[in-house]
């Protein structure tokens, strides 16, 4: 059995450790409630510029736009990657990553080149662990998303699809469900299925006045509809960040008392058996007198 000087050692520093845990759950707490309300303050935006864009693009069906267009072979893909730039959260990182490398190999398996564009430091530096293309990337975008950041590296994307370079766009982030539940989620963004649209079973279409044409409003709105999902799959990974890292230092707190309690333990072993030896040795050295 360990002496008592190393327990109470090893007591100190399981103690430093859950203060430290402790302290990063309470501001994971903090910035979870922060980024709930943004993302939940998101969503209507996001669901209004949805309806517009798929009643223009449903009353005017003379003109249709790249993002609408299906490729009819597929040779090449991109593929928007969003994780966190710090770790210590949890196996979100590790789900969303996992599900990306599935994805990769079935389309690597199909014959299919990826471009990458990495938004976080943790997704970058996998991909470029693992060798892929990385053909943009952000990283460090803080506690809270701002679109000017990372709307250069989704543009290299969004250009190549438009140019056809590439013939279809992935977007891939972790989902908030809840705040003990999170899903990585791989989705195609381009070009935009029917149903993200709401285009599929709507028995009516809506028509606008448009300035200074329909072209040149749609051409504008789905840019911009785009750059909304990608924003709203931000705030989204963020939201799922802070509450994956809330639940991961809640627990290593726990496992520290857990920890604790069993050193006190060994540590009150070791005492007791320190002084049941020294009273021996006294009740020994009497009855030798």
């Amino acid at each position: 059995m360990a002496g008592s000087k190393e327990i109470r050692t090893k007591i100190k520093s399981v103690q430093n450790t859950r203060k430290i845990t402790k302290a990063m759950e309470m501001v994971a707490a903090s910035k979870m409630r922060k980024a709930q309300e943004r993302m939940r303050r998101a969503r209507p935006y996001a669901e209004k510029i949805r309806n517009i864009a798929a009643h223009l693009a449903s009353a005017n069906p003379e003109y249709r736009h790249p993002f609408l267009v299906h490729h009819d072979t597929v040779k090449a893909c991109g593929m928007i990657v969003i994780t966190t730039d710090k770790g210590l959260c949890g196996g979100m990182n590790t789900n969303i990553l996992r599900a990306v490398t599935a994805k990769l190999r079935d389309l690597e398996k199909d014959g299919e080149k990826i471009d990458v564009t990495a938004i976080g430091n943790k997704g970058f530096g996998f991909m470029n662990r693992i060798g892929a293309k990385v053909v943009s990337h952000v990283v460090q975008l803080g506690d809270t998303p701002h679109l000017e950041k990372f709307i250069g590296p989704i543009k290299v994307q969004l250009d190549a699809y438009t140019r056809g370079e590439v013939d279809r766009v992935f977007l891939c982030y972790t989902k908030f469900i809840n705040t003990m539940k999170q899903e990585p989620v791989v989705e195609q963004l381009l070009p935009l299925p029917a149903e993200k649209l709401g285009e599929a079973g709507a028995d009516y279409s809506w028509d606008y006045i448009y300035e200074p044409d329909a072209q040149t409003v749609l051409d504008e709105l789905l840019v911009r509809y785009i750059e909304t999902l990608i924003y709203q799959a931000v705030a989204e990974n963020m939201a799922s960040e802070q509450s994956a890292r809330m639940v991961a230092m809640k627990a290593a707190s726990d496992n520290a008392k857990k920890v604790i309690d069993d050193l006190q333990l060994s540590y009150n072993k070791a005492r007791q058996a320190s002084i049941t030896k020294e009273l021996s040795e006294i009740v020994s050295g009497a009855a030798a007198v």
